[in-house]
C-alpha cells in the first residue's frame, strides 16, 4: 500500500445520482480513491464488474483489494469518484439499501438461531411477508445443497457447511452483485478446493455478478472469468486466467501468478538479451530499448531438462548442478543450482521427466517464445523462484 495524497480523507459523499448509467454493468468504479491519512489505499482506481461475471480482486496484503471491495459494500466512502451499482450511483447509500450482499471469511452465522432462521434474517429484515420467506429459505438452502441441515445451529456443522449456510443468508434475497472477501481462507485445503467448484458451478447457474477477494493465485486463475492483478492500489492488469498467466503486462504481474525464473540483463536487438548466464532472445513483444536494463523471465513448465548438452544454438541455454528433486504426482519438480547465486525451477510432467538426481550436471534450455522480456522494475521487481523440497529425492 503506498503513494501519498494531501486531500483529506473526510469527504462527505454525494447524494445518489438517479440514473448515470445504462445498468448494462453491474458495477462501476471511477476514478475510485481511498486514502488513511496521507496513504492511498485505493488510488484512482477505475474498474467495470460486467453483468454476471466473476471477477476476482487479486493481489497481496495491502494493495487495496478489500478496501475496494468494503467501498462497492458501503462499509468504506471513497474520497474521490463515484461508484455505480446497476447503473445508479451508490455514493451516500448505506450498505442495507445497496443491490450487493458480503460474504466474509468469517461466516458470522447467529449461533443461537438455526440455518434456516440465519438464512431468513435478512429477509425478516425487509419486512418479506412470512408467506414468501419459508419458500425463499428453502430455495437458496437447495441451492446450496445445506436443505436438510434447515434445523441444525451452526454449531453442529463443519466450517464448509457453515460456508454453505454464509452463502445461502447472502443470496436469499438475489442480490444484483455478491462480494466475497477471502471466504475460503479458513478451510482446509481439500474442502477448499471442493468448494472453489462449487462456488463457481453456483455463480454460473445463478448468473449473478459475483466480485472475489483473495490473494491465492491459484482460487483466481480457476474461478475466475476475468482477475485483477492489484498493486498500490491501482490494477496492474486485467483479464482472463489465460491471458495473465501467458501474457503478464510486467514482472510484477509474471512474478505473482504462477512462478517465474527470472534473470538480470540488458536489452540489444531484435529479442537479445545479455544476462549474468549467458545469451538469451525472446520472440515475444517487448517494450524495452536496446541497453536498457531489463529482467528476462520464464516459467518452469516451459523449461527443459537434459543430461547432455542440447544440439544448435547457446542462447536460452544454462548449464547447471542438479541440487534438489521432489516428486509432486503428475509433476516432477528440480532445483538446478547455475552458479552465480542462481538457482532455476524446472518442473517437467512426470512421465518425460528426466532421471536426474541430485548432484547430477544437467543442461536447462528453453525456446524463445516462452520468454518474456521486461523493463527493471526496480524495488517493485517480482522476487525469483523460492520453492524448495522439502526432502531430495530421486
Amino acid at each position: 500500500m503506498a503513494g501519498t495524497r494531501t486531500r483529506s480523507r473526510h469527504v462527505t459523499p454525494p447524494p445518489p445520482a438517479e440514473t448515470d448509467a445504462a445498468p448494462a454493468d453491474a458495477v462501476v468504479l471511477r476514478r475510485v480513491s481511498k486514502l488513511y491519512g496521507e496513504v492511498a489505499a485505493v488510488d484512482d482506481l477505475t474498474l467495470t464488474v460486467r453483468r454476471g461475471e466473476f471477477l476476482s480482486l487479486l493481489g497481496p496484503s495491502g494493495c487495496g483489494k478489500t478496501t475496494t471491495l468494503r467501498m462497492i459494500a458501503g462499509f468504506e466512502y471513497p474520497d474521490t469518484g463515484d461508484i455505480l451499482v446497476d447503473g445508479r450511483s451508490v455514493l451516500g447509500v448505506p450498505p442495507y439499501k445497496r443491490q450487493v450482499n458480503t460474504v466474509f471469511q468469517a461466516y458470522a452465522l447467529f449461533p443461537h438461531m438455526s440455518v434456516a432462521e440465519n438464512v431468513a434474517y435478512g429477509l425478516e429484515q425487509q419486512r418479506t411477508p412470512k408467506s414468501e420467506i419459508r419458500g425463499k429459505v428453502a430455495e437458496a438452502l437447495e441451492m446450496v445443497q445445506m436443505r436438510s441441515y434447515a434445523n441444525r445451529r451452526p454449531t453442529q456443522l463443519s466450517g464448509g457447511q457453515q460456508q454453505r449456510v454464509a452463502l445461502a443468508r447472502a443470496l436469499v434475497n438475489r442480490p444484483s452483485v455478491l462480494l466475497l472477501d477471502e471466504p475460503l481462507g479458513a478451510l482446509d485445503r481439500q474442502l477448499r478446493e471442493e468448494m472453489q467448484v462449487e462456488l463457481k458451478l453456483l455463480q454460473s447457474r445463478l448468473g449473478i455478478s459475483f466480485v472475489f477477494v483473495t490473494h491465492d493465485q491459484g482460487e483466481a486463475l480457476s474461478m475466475s472469468d476475468r482477475i485483477a492483478i492489484m498493486r498500490e492500489g491501482k490494477v496492474e492488469q486485467l483479464g482472463d486466467a489465460d491471458t495473465i498467466y501467458s501474457s503478464p503486462a510486467s514482472a510484477y504481474v509474471a512474478g505473482f501468478v504462477g512462478q517465474q525464473n527470472f534473470l538480470e540483463g540488458r536489452a540489444g536487438e531484435s529479442g537479445a538479451v545479455e544476462t549474468e548466464l549467458g545469451p538469451m532472445r525472446s520472440s515475444r513483444p517487448s517494450e524495452t530499448r536496446p541497453g536498457e536494463r531489463v529482467r528476462v523471465a520464464v516459467r518452469p513448465e516451459f523449461v527443459d531438462l537434459t543430461a547432455d548438452q542440447p544440439d544448435g544454438t547457446s542462447e536460452n541455454t544454462v548449464k547447471g548442478t542438479v541440487i534438489g528433486v521432489a516428486h509432486q504426482g503428475e509433476t516432477r519438480q528440480f532445483l538446478v543450482d547455475a552458479g552465480d547465486e542462481h538457482t532455476l525451477l524446472v518442473r517437467r510432467p512426470t512421465p518425460r521427466a528426466p532421471r536426474l538426481d541430485v548432484g547430477d550436471p544437467a543442461w536447462c534450455h528453453w525456446s524463445p517464445e516462452d520468454v518474456h522480456v521486461f523493463p527493471h522494475d526496480g524495488a517493485h521487481s517480482a522476487p525469483p523462484p523460492t520453492t524448495v523440497p522439502d526432502q531430495p529425492s530421486s
